[in-house]
Parts: structure tokens; sequence; C-alpha cells
């Protein structure tokens, strides 16, 4: 069913703007004016982009087809944007609050549109409505758009129609997000300040070397007085700064681009730089309690779903967010096809520590895997915000003593020839 963008008089003679699906512009028409709507300009949306009631479909169609394969190489690579989470976490609240009140599935999503204000999750939602009311899954209908929902969520609500407790599954859903989304907060939280005094440090310091500290020096040059050593490294480096900050800024951009392709292209680079991340003393450590922190959490939140095993560690290896812990996955995943389980392959890739391999042991001995997960990533969560914490309390002083010493250091190199001009006289 096609969907239409409009805008239209409505009674008392104001606009309005928005989007209707219908089988034709003559069916929309209809559609709007039994709402006392009347329309003044009609296009039909295709895939993101649109096109004026009454072109040909030929080029709209290869267009469509075009886009969508853009999005999907996109989504591919990169995964749903921060915004696209916000809005498909409270999507997924709300479905599951009303299908667990039993409204059937598309009239839940009808009230989804209606309380949508973002215009492309409302075009999105709509044609989500419109391929399950043909008679597809939800599921399938959520995979055509890979920019919105990643495998995990696509996965998580196929299993939740084959058992039959699809709200069970996206309270669940929305449980998940909220937790990550607040773990992402609390470690972006930690390092905003640290970074923020590197930033500003950075900034003063190169104000100083580039217009500050070439004026003083030159009138110390004028004097015609041997320089102190320090005073003279101090005017090399401030020269450096003021004539060839570009080298630095090249090199800068150069390093960035370097890294990025290594570590997005190249299997073995992004290995080498997340093993290199996790024997960072303090921040590998906050790293890999993170990453074991999403793997116990979504791979519980999949086993509880009713997500076959296999499955759930080959989708969990894809959104732990660290190479080394999702080759760890991988070869897990490979030795429970061979016919074992969980803790013992855990156990041998020696990347889990022994007390998560000795808990997930426990779990699968009693029958309570999924639950004994969640306990593990409730545990890492707490040691997440405390290592957090001592990260911030550790970051603070060592970037305060270094701006100090720097800011010190060109004190004392200006200070020093003026001292010894007063001594001379």
């Amino acid at each position: 069913m096609p969907i239409y963008q409009y805008k239209a008089y409505v009674a008392g003679g104001g606009t309005t703007a928005g989007v209707v699906d219908a089988d034709t512009p003559r069916d929309a028409r209809a559609k709007l004016r039994r709402e006392n709507i009347l329309v003044s300009e009609l296009r039909e949306l295709r895939g993101g982009g649109k096109r004026a009631v009454g072109e040909t479909g030929s080029s709209a169609a290869r267009g469509v087809s075009l886009f969508d394969r853009l999005q999907k190489l996109r989504a591919a690579s990169t995964g749903p944007t921060s915004a696209n989470l916000e809005i498909v976490a409270a999507a997924t609240r709300q479905l599951g609050t009303l299908l667990g009140a039993g409204i059937p599935l598309i009239e839940a999503l009808k009230a989804l549109i209606e309380q949508t204000e973002h215009r492309r999750a409302e075009t999105m939602f709509r044609h989500v409505r419109e391929r399950v009311t043909q008679g597809a899954s939800l599921a399938d209908a959520l995979s055509e758009h890979p920019s919105w929902f990643n495998d995990f969520y696509v996965n998580m609500v196929r299993a939740g129609q084959a058992t039959g407790n699809l709200d069970v599954v996206f309270k669940r859903l929305a449980d998940y997000m909220q937790a990550q989304r607040a773990l992402r907060r609390k470690v972006v939280s930690a390092l905003t300040y640290p970074a923020m005094m590197v930033g500003i440090g950075v900034i003063v310091v190169s104000i100083l070397m580039t217009l500050v500290v070439p004026k003083i020096t030159a009138m110390l040059v004028d004097t015609g007085q041997t320089l102190p050593t320090p005073t003279r490294v101090l005017i090399t480096v401030s020269d450096l700064f003021k004539n060839y900050w570009w080298v630095g800024a090249l090199a800068i951009a150069a390093i960035s681009f370097v890294f990025e392709r290594i570590y997005r292209r190249s299997a073995g680079g992004r290995l080498f730089i997340d093993r290199s991340l996790l024997r960072i003393p303090v921040i590998g450590d906050l790293l890999r309690k993170q990453a074991i922190a999403r793997f116990t959490h979504t791979l519980s939140t999949l086993l509880q779903s009713g997500v076959p095993v296999v499955q759930s560690l080959e989708i969990t290896r894809n959104v732990v967010g660290n190479r080394v812990l999702s080759d760890a996955t991988e070869v897990i995943r490979s030795r429970i096809v061979e016919g074992t389980d969980i803790g013992t392959p855990m156990r041998a890739t020696g990347v889990f520590p022994p007390v998560v391999c000795y808990m997930v042991q426990v779990g699968e001995q009693s029958g309570e895997i999924e639950q004994m997960l969640d306990r593990i990533g409730a545990a890492y969560d707490e040691e997440i915000e405390i290592t957090t914490g001592r990260l911030t309390s550790v970051l603070e002083p060592i970037l305060i003593i270094f701006l100090a010493v720097v800011v010190g250091y060109i004190v004392i190199s200006i200070v020093l020839p003026i001292l010894k001009v007063g001594q001379i006289q």
C-alpha cells in the first residue's frame, strides 16, 4: 500500500501536513475528506524520497531500489544511529504495553503511527504496518529497515512471534535498550570531563605558544643576552607551533584516517587494536567489563526470548563491540555446534574471567543459565560504575598536574632571562 505525503486545509481555514496510507491517490483524498481535511497537494513517498502523483513509475522504482540498497549497505556497516535508537526504544516500550493489554498488532501499530512525531519514523512504521497487513510477519517487515532495526532486534521479534510471547519480548527489548543506553551514558559521562580538560588545555597551550610566547621571547632576544637553555627550547617549540602547525594537523588527520581504515576494513588490524586497548591500565579493564556486560545481557535476553543458543551466540558475537570477545564468542559457538557446553570453551578461550566461567557452568547445571547471565551482567554493571568513578579520579589529577607542568615550564622559561637581566643591572 503506497504512502502519501499531503498538504491540506482544515476546518476554520488553517493548514496542516502529514502522511497517509492508501491504495490510490483518490482513496487517499477520500480518506482525508472523511476527516474534514481538504487536500491541496499530494505526493507519494518512495523509500524516503518522494515524487508527485502521476509521475511515471519506472525510473522512480529504480531509484527506490538503489536507495534501499544504499541504506542496507550503510546500516550493515554502521548499524542504527543513536537518534533512531532513541525512537525505537520508546516505540518498543509502547508496543509491549499495547500488546500486553490485548490490543491486536495492527491496531497497536496504528496507535504507534498516530503518536510518532518524527516524520521518517512515521513513514517507516506505516510501511511496517502495510507489510503486516499484506500477510508478512512482523520480523520480516522490520528486517526491511536495517537502519532502524538490527539483527538482534529482528531475531528477538521472530522468536517472540514463534513462542507467542511478543509482548514479553518487546518489554525485554525495551529493558535491554534502556540498560545499554544507561551503561553507555555512564561511560561517556566519566570520560567527558577529562576529555574537556584535554581539549581546553590544548587550546590554551596552543594560544600561548603561537600568540603570547613569540611576542615575549622576541623582546628577550632583542636584549642581546645569552638566553637560558629552557628559554631557547621554548622559543624553538614556539616557532614550530607558529610555522608548522599545519604539519601536526595533517599528521593527526592521517593517523585518524589510517586508524579508521585499519579498524573497519582489516580484521587483523581491528583485533590488534582491540587487544591493545584491553591492555591499557584502568581503561582496558573498563572496556573489558563493558564488553562482558554487553555479552551477558545480550545472550540472556536472546535465550529468555526463545532464540536457539547457537543463533544467540552468533548474534551476540556481532554486538559485543570488541573483536577479542567477538572471536572468543565464535569459538564458543563452534564448540557448542560440536556438542559441548558453554562454560568449558568459554574457560578455554582465556578471555573471560574465571568467575564468569564458573557462574555460567553453575547456571548450566542448574538449568538457570539465563538468570545466571543476568546476574553476571548486573554485577558487571556495578563494577563498571565503580571503575568509571576510579578512572575519573585517576585522570583528573594526572591531567591537572600535566597542564600545570606545561604552563609552569612556560612561565619559568620567560622569567629566568628577566631575572638574569635584573641581576646584571
